[in-house]
């Protein structure tokens, strides 16, 4: 049995990241699971030859959030004195979404079970998020007396809004899927049979374009969080040029006027 806190197995161009957590319900604790992110994404933005991650939990839950049972103990970055606890943040579990920030390599979301709490903005992290019709949500930091201090007050309202994210989060409420898909807090939703052939097929349908032309489109679309229209455009100029000027432009092109499927080499 593997015993890493996150498993990583490549399909073809795609890299299968599964939380391995599952007596915890794949919480987001300890040294181990941080260094995990970092390690793995570091790994895909090197390896061109992967053009498409899809993240998912083992066992029941897709990630049940912070350690509730470290936090009774005041265990772990639940320890020391208010100053210490920020330090525990910034140097434990704000690597997440820090790493995910990093990540180049586009990445689904295959919500299998409940994302509670920081698994919500776990989810929040992806690129795109579908859902088994059995996974519940809620940003439930309320519930246990504490704050997002994952940064999901900066995550969900980018997703569902700012209202929807302020009545998520002042709330704790949990909703079911299809609430989740009505916000537009996932895409789709998928029997949980289903849900990992859904998610690895949406994964190959992004994996056959151009993998450089991916990663460019991707932070494109991260830059559009924070910079105004005039930074964006400037951005996508410079990426243009430089994406006409690709092997993979090129084959595009030919394939469209040989009218046969174009053969990405990135």
């Amino acid at each position: 049995m593997q015993t890493d806190p996150i498993l990583y197995e490549q399909r073809g161009p795609i890299a299968l990241l599964t939380l391995n957590r599952p007596d915890t319900r794949n919480a987001l604790s300890g040294e181990g699971m941080f260094a995990a992110f970092e390690d793995l994404f570091a790994r895909l933005n090197t390896d061109m030859q992967i053009r498409a991650a899809v993240l998912t939990g083992a066992g029941s839950a897709f990630c049940s959030g912070g350690n509730v049972a470290k936090m009774r103990d005041r265990a772990g970055m639940f320890a020391g004195s208010p100053t210490q606890i920020a330090a525990n943040y910034r140097a434990g579990i704000q690597r997440i979404p820090r790493a995910f920030q990093s990540l180049q390599v586009p990445i689904i979301a295959a919500v299998n079970g409940p994302a509670i709490g920081a698994g919500n903005d776990l989810a929040c992290m992806c690129d795109i998020r579908i859902a088994s019709t059995s996974a519940r949500f809620a940003e439930s930091f309320v519930k246990v007396g504490i704050v997002p201090g994952d940064g999901g007050c900066w995550l969900l309202p980018r997703v569902v809004g700012a209202s929807k994210a302020a009545e998520l989060a002042l709330t704790g409420d949990t909703i079911d899927a299809d609430e989740a898909l009505r916000i537009g807090l996932v895409s789709r939703l998928v029997e949980p049979h289903a849900l990992l052939d859904a998610a690895l097929a949406l994964a190959g349908r992004i994996a056959a374009n151009p993998p450089q032309v991916l990663r460019w489109t991707k932070q494109l679309l991260q830059q559009a969080r924070t910079r105004t229209l005039d930074e964006a455009l400037d951005t996508a100029a410079d990426l243009q040029g430089h994406a006409h000027h690709t092997a993979d432009h090129a084959e595009a092109v030919a394939a469209f006027f040989e009218k046969r499927a174009p053969a990405f080499g990135g």
